[in-house]
């Protein structure tokens, strides 16, 4: 068996630290870092991905004191940086659940949780079908090469052993939290603002007419309401997850920044 090139050139010690680095992106990522995605197709995914990286890129050379210490904490460290890449494109991704758990408080859906099998998380049953549409646009529009593509740049710009964990990083995160929560209201605003006028619109009878009784109708009412309202939103929401996938790709070059202080 032929030892490949790149392990010869760089060293299998770069080797080693590109892989780590890929991996900590693919534990944590959207639609890499799913539970049905089997460890060894993550894992098998990283290492041809490394494998790659090292043969057509001229990366240099890791300083760690000739110590089986200094190197551990440069694996551990690369590690943390592909994880906190992968979080940070996750976070965006959040935006679906905050407008989902939003729209289903207010048609009623707020007490039904739907347990998702994928994540082990309970989810609403908005944000549920929010995700499902949100995955597909996400690999039509090429997400998935967004991030392998953000992933191999985070080379160039970030060496291995280069990267500094400040203070700046927690502001840059927080920032990120900050849109990631506009983008949830964004989302879910026009079914909100909806609900909002047939609420209402339904305390006005009730005031016009006491015999009938509000509460028996408006349930189903803002039930159906708002079901339409999700169906003819969906084209705005695809184009606002255009906005999404663009914040992803900028969160995590904007993160990598923060990490190299030169």
């Amino acid at each position: 068996m032929q030892i490949p090139a790149g392990l010869v050139i760089n060293g299998i010690e770069i080797f080693l630290l590109v892989f780590v680095r890929m991996t900590g992106l693919f534990v944590v990522a959207p639609i890499f870092g799913r539970r049905n995605m089997p460890a060894y197709l993550k894992i098998g995914f990283a290492f041809f991905s490394a494998l790659i990286l090292v043969n057509t890129t001229a990366l240099q050379t890791v300083q760690y004191d000739d110590s089986i210490l200094g190197y551990a904490f440069l694996v551990m460290k690369e590690f943390l940086i592909g994880l906190s890449m992968g979080y940070v494109a996750y976070l965006t991704y959040t935006a679906i659940y905050i407008a989902g758990e939003v729209i289903d408080m207010q048609i009623g859906f707020g007490v039904v949780n739907v347990l998702d099998p994928i994540s082990n998380i309970q989810v609403p049953i908005t944000s549920n079908v929010y995700f499902i549409i949100s995955m597909l646009l996400f690999l039509s529009m090429g997400g998935h090469h967004m991030l392998i593509r953000a992933l191999f740049d985070s080379f160039t710009s970030l060496p291995p052993g280069k990267a500094v964990f400040s203070a700046e990083i927690s502001d840059s995160v927080l920032g990120i939290f900050g849109t990631v929560l506009a983008t949830g209201v964004r989302i879910a605003a026009p079914v909100v603002a909806t609900v909002l006028i047939l609420e209402v619109a339904l305390g006005t009878i009730s005031r016009m007419v006491p015999q009938m009784n509000i509460f028996v109708i408006g349930m189903p009412l803002k039930i159906i309401i708002g079901l339409i309202m999700i169906t003819i939103t969906i084209p705005m929401f695809i184009s606002v997850m255009q906005t999404v996938f663009e914040l992803m790709e900028t969160g995590v070059v904007d993160y990598l920044k923060e990490l190299n202080p030169g």
